[in-house]
C-alpha cells in the first residue's frame, strides 16, 4: 500500500503553494481561501450521492435503526463532533448518533500510535457496539484506505448494516461494497498532505447534510426552526423563546409564559399557541403525531 501513496489525490503537491515557507502572511492566508473555495463545489459535484445516504441514515432512524461514524485521527474527530452535536441540536437520544474513532476516547486528544492500520480493530469496534440490520454506517476516510475504517465498514457489511463510504479520493479502496460511496475530490492541500484542510472542511460539510437532512426528515425541525432543541442553559432558554416567538408570532413575554407552561419544551409550547391546547392536550397531540410539529398543528394524525 505504501508504494502508491504517492499517487492519491489527497498526498500530492499543490503547484500554487510550491513556495509557501517564502510567502507572507497575507499570501498565506489569500492562498488558502482561495484552495478553500474549491471545497463546495466539490462538494456540489456528491450531492446526488449525499442525498442517497441521507435516504438510507432516514430509513434506518424512523425504524428505530442507529447511524454511526468510524474513522480515524482527523476523520474520527469529525464525525465525533457531528455525533455529539445531534442530542442538543435536534433533542435525539445520545445513542442514536454515535461517532467511533480509532484507539477510542483518547484519540480524541492525542494521535493512539497504529490505531488506524489496523483492520481487526475495526471488525471488533463493530461488534463492540453491537451493529446490526437495520443500522447505518458511515467510514470516513480522507485517503480511502484507512484500513481501521476498511475493517469497520467490512463488518457492518457482514452485519447487514448499511454502508456509506466518504472519501477525498476516486476510487478508494473503502467504497469497495459500500451501498453508498462518497467521494469529495477537492486536489491537494496547501500543505502537502494536511487532510485537516480542505479534505476535513469537506468532510464536515457532508457529515453536517447527513445528520441534518436525515433529522429534517425525521421532524427534528419545524419550518426551519430547531424546535428540539435542548434548552440547558441562559443562551439555549432565550434561543427557545425566540423559536417560539418566530413559529407563532407572539411577543417575548407570551413566549416565556408558553414555555413555562409547556415545561420549556418548545415543540408543546408552539402545538398549544397554534391549537389554543392545553400544556397536557398540546402534548398528547404531539405524541399522536410522533412528535412532528406541523402535523401535531395540522391534527393530521386525529
Amino acid at each position: 500500500m505504501g508504494e502508491n501513496l504517492h499517487q492519491l489525490h489527497t498526498e500530492r503537491r499543490n503547484t500554487a503553494s510550491e513556495r509557501l515557507d517564502q510567502m507572507s502572511a497575507i499570501q498565506i492566508v489569500t492562498l488558502m481561501n482561495q484552495e478553500d473555495h474549491k471545497v463546495a463545489f466539490a462538494v456540489q459535484q456528491v450531492l446526488p450521492e449525499v442525498a442517497r445516504a441521507v435516504e438510507l441514515i432516514g430509513q434506518a432512524l424512523a425504524k428505530g435503526g442507529r447511524l454511526f461514524y468510524f474513522g480515524a485521527g482527523t476523520s474520527g474527530r469529525l464525525g465525533v463532533l457531528d455525533a455529539a452535536e445531534c442530542p442538543p441540536t435536534f433533542g435525539t437520544d445520545p445513542q442514536m448518533v454515535q461517532g467511533i474513532i480509532a484507539g477510542g476516547a483518547k484519540a480524541l486528544l492525542s494521535a493512539i500510535e497504529g490505531a488506524e492500520d489496523s483492520e481487526q480493530m475495526g471488525h471488533e469496534d463493530i461488534r463492540l457496539h453491537g451493529i446490526k440490520k437495520g443500522d447505518a454506517v458511515v467510514g470516513i476516510a480522507a485517503s480511502g484506505r484507512t484500513p481501521y475504517v476498511i475493517g469497520a465498514l467490512k463488518e457492518a457489511k457482514t452485519v447487514g448494516a448499511w454502508t456509506i463510504s466518504v472519501s477525498c479520493n476516486p476510487d478508494p479502496d473503502i467504497s469497495q461494497g459500500a451501498d453508498v460511496p462518497i467521494n469529495i475530490l477537492v486536489g491537494p492541500e496547501v500543505v502537502t498532505g494536511s487532510t485537516r484542510l480542505k479534505a476535513g472542511s469537506a468532510t464536515k460539510m457532508v457529515l453536517n447534510m447527513l445528520t441534518t437532512a436525515s433529522m429534517v426528515h425525521l421532524g427534528k425541525v419545524y419550518g426551519n426552526l430547531m424546535v428540539n432543541v435542548q434548552a440547558t442553559n441562559w443562551k439555549l432558554r432565550e434561543r427557545a423563546k425566540r423559536i417560539v416567538m418566530e413559529a407563532t408570532g407572539v411577543i417575548y413575554q407570551e413566549a416565556e409564559k408558553l414555555l413555562s407552561d409547556a415545561a420549556g419544551d418548545v415543540r408543546v409550547a408552539i402545538v398549544m399557541q397554534k391549537t389554543r391546547l392545553a400544556a397536557a392536550d398540546a402534548k398528547e397531540r404531539l405524541i399522536r403525531a410522533d412528535n412532528r410539529v406541523r402535523e401535531a398543528i395540522d391534527g393530521s394524525s386525529t
